[in-house]
């Protein structure tokens, strides 16, 4: 399971320094799909949110008997996956624009994470009620939780 718990932080790295390096500028311009977001604020929440993550990888990986530490991973992973869909590929599509953070989304989000998710079930680690449980759960607070840490980064960044 280490490698697929090291797959998952390379994957939610990459995706969320695309989105750090393009999703900003990319934000700016006039949409009713999102908000505007300066650099500090985005870069901010986007290292709040990776730091959870690994926290929430390696919380598994050393306590794999916590449900809580369990429940908290597959809900990242279902998160992540989710997120490629929505944001991302429905705005790329309705917007006619590329919105930053789908290429990784597809291509490492998606694959990797259900992959461990399917690992997980193969290994009768989860079963479909906690993976749809957890990820909503985990889901909605990271939604929550995002608008809080864009307006913490934009007190706390220069």
């Amino acid at each position: 399971m280490v490698y697929f718990v090291v797959f998952f932080c390379f994957a939610i790295t990459l995706h969320n320094i695309e989105e750090a390096i393009w999703l900003p500028k990319w934000s700016q311009q006039p949409s009713k799909f999102q908000k505007p977001v300066t650099s500090n604020e985005f870069h901010f929440a986007v290292i709040v949110i990776t730091m959870l993550a690994y926290l929430s990888a390696f919380g598994f990986l050393y306590m794999p008997e916590s449900d809580i530490a369990k429940w908290i991973f597959i809900g990242f992973l279902g998160s992540m996956v989710i997120n490629a869909i929505f944001p991302h590929l429905i705005a790329t599509v309705l917007m006619k624009k590329y919105a930053p953070g789908l290429l990784t989304g597809l291509l490492l989000n998606i694959p990797v994470n259900s992959l461990v998710i399917y690992q997980m079930f193969v290994k009768n680690l989860i079963v479909w009620k906690e993976l749809i449980i957890s990820t909503l759960v985990v889901g909605i607070i990271l939604l929550a939780l995002i608008p809080l840490l864009f307006k913490v980064g934009d007190k706390v960044s220069p």
